[in-house]
């Protein structure tokens, strides 16, 4: 059987709202999940930067009752994770209002997991596969990179046994994501990068995935596209609306991708790194990028060589780096 007839069994993505202004539609959007109060889950940093604030008062106009937590760290703890929890069970019935970056998401998905499973604590979080339904969840990123909403699965960290807490439930996959290029407006070049950067491997690893198919490969190779053409332009110019959209689109793009097909070594690597130096997530792939693709080169060449399609730049002639290079020469 060739790969074009390999069985598949795809789950549908989840609602997208994308394009500039979009967050005025979330008081409806929050009614379109049977939920007429939002429990909101952000950072610190967006509460002082006002994007926090401008997604509240679109709420207070609305009349939508809310509760606002907002002590997501960097690199979100189990204990972030238990206390954000606590808060949403006594706020009561609500839709989760996921607003930030990956660190946001991927928090608020363990706290609406454990709202739904309240004899459960964050770092048990691994082994909640099969766990009650927790509450629906609306994703409003605020970087382009993780693709956190396009999935069911989020890290979170358990400093006590300095490891990750992988967590995976159906019930956490976003029902809405709420893609609005303007909140990512005020986001310095430190941060576009390193989270671009992770959008851009992500398409980058789908695209090599032992897992990749036909819709992955889709996805993949349009993510590193217009990642590849974007993440400069947003870089030099934090302004440029344009490159903003384009940015958030192939992000999520990347992030449908990786959610078909899986990531590799990178990954794998990058969060080994974050776990034990608290490097950003971003960085700390960048780090190993180019030594693991020269790595995998040989078994991986034609993914890497369509990625270099989508990026616009010559592949390496044979000989180069992979058939005979750095990791690949005779010695």
């Amino acid at each position: 059987m060739t790969d074009s007839f390999t069985p598949l069994s795809l789950d549908t993505v989840c609602r997208v709202e994308f394009g500039p202004g979009r967050i005025g539609l979330l008081p409806e959007l929050i009614a379109d999940t049977g939920h007429h109060r939002a429990f909101v889950v952000t950072d610190r940093g967006l509460r002082a930067a006002g994007v926090a604030g401008r997604l509240l008062k679109i709420l207070d106009v609305a009349g939508v009752e809310y509760a606002v937590y907002d002590e997501v760290a960097p690199n979100p703890s189990t204990g972030n994770v238990d206390a954000g929890a606590a808060r949403a069970r006594a706020f009561g019935p609500a839709v989760v209002v996921a607003l930030g970056g990956g660190s946001v998401l991927d928090a608020a998905k363990g706290i609406s997991l454990l709202v739904g499973n309240p004899d459960a604590v964050a770092a048990d979080a691994d082994h909640l596969w099969e766990a009650a339904d927790g509450l629906p969840l609306i994703a409003v990123p605020t970087t382009s990179g993780t693709g956190a909403e396009t999935n069911g699965f989020g890290v979170i960290e358990d400093a006590a046994a300095c490891r990750k807490v992988y967590i995976g439930h159906p019930s956490v996959k976003p029902r809405i994501a709420l893609l609005d290029p303007e909140l990512t407006l005020g986001l310095p070049p430190a941060a576009t990068a390193a989270t671009g950067i992770d959008a851009l491997v992500h398409g980058i690893e789908s695209l090599a995935s032992r897992g990749a198919n036909a819709f992955s490969l889709a996805y993949a190779t349009q993510a590193v596209a217009m990642t590849g053409h974007a993440l400069p332009l947003a870089h030099r110019d934090g302004s440029d609306l344009d490159a903003r959209a384009e940015l958030m689109m192939g992000a999520h793009l990347a992030g449908q991708a990786l959610t078909l097909s899986g990531l590799g070594l990178v990954h794998g690597i990058g969060h080994a790194l974050t776990a034990h130096t608290g490097t950003p997530h971003g960085v700390a792939l960048a780090a190993v990028l180019e030594e693991v693709m020269e790595f995998s080169a040989p078994a991986a060449r034609e993914a890497y060589e369509r990625a270099a399609r989508a990026l616009r730049v010559p592949p390496p002639a044979d000989g180069d780096v992979g058939a005979g290079g750095r990791h690949g020469g005779t010695g």
